[in-house]
């Protein structure tokens, strides 16, 4: 059984920076790959951005340049989304693969007013 935490989020005018938070755990859980996901209202869930093991990043083309992920040395990853726009609203999960399936966070709401 893995669990997944997230903290952050909230409401922030266009420009603004916002940081979210995932913290995993689990008896022998072991950070393998960690990310991001959002979900807008009436759309399908999409990849923000996502972490490995090793350090290697992948963006969607719509964040990159504005969102970094990043993670601490144990099982904890990050989003700071910066210079964030009205699009970036949505419901931000966070996500990791283990044990041959996806875990997924409660999610966190993610507002942003032009």
């Amino acid at each position: 059984q893995v669990q997944l935490v997230e903290s952050g989020g909230g409401l922030a005018q266009a420009g603004e920076s916002l940081r979210l938070s995932c913290a995993a755990s689990g008896r022998t859980f072991s950070f393998v790959v960690g990310a991001w996901y959002r979900q807008a209202p009436g759309k399908e869930r999409e990849l923000v951005a996502g972490i490995y093991a090793g350090g290697q990043t992948k963006y969607a083309e719509s964040v990159k340049g504005r969102f970094t992920i990043s993670r601490d040395n144990r099982n904890t990853w990050y989003l700071q989304m910066n210079s964030l726009k009205p699009e970036d609203t949505a419901v931000y999960y966070c996500n990791t693969h283990y044990w041959g399936r996806d875990w997924w966070g409660q999610g966190t709401q993610v507002t942003v007013s032009s």
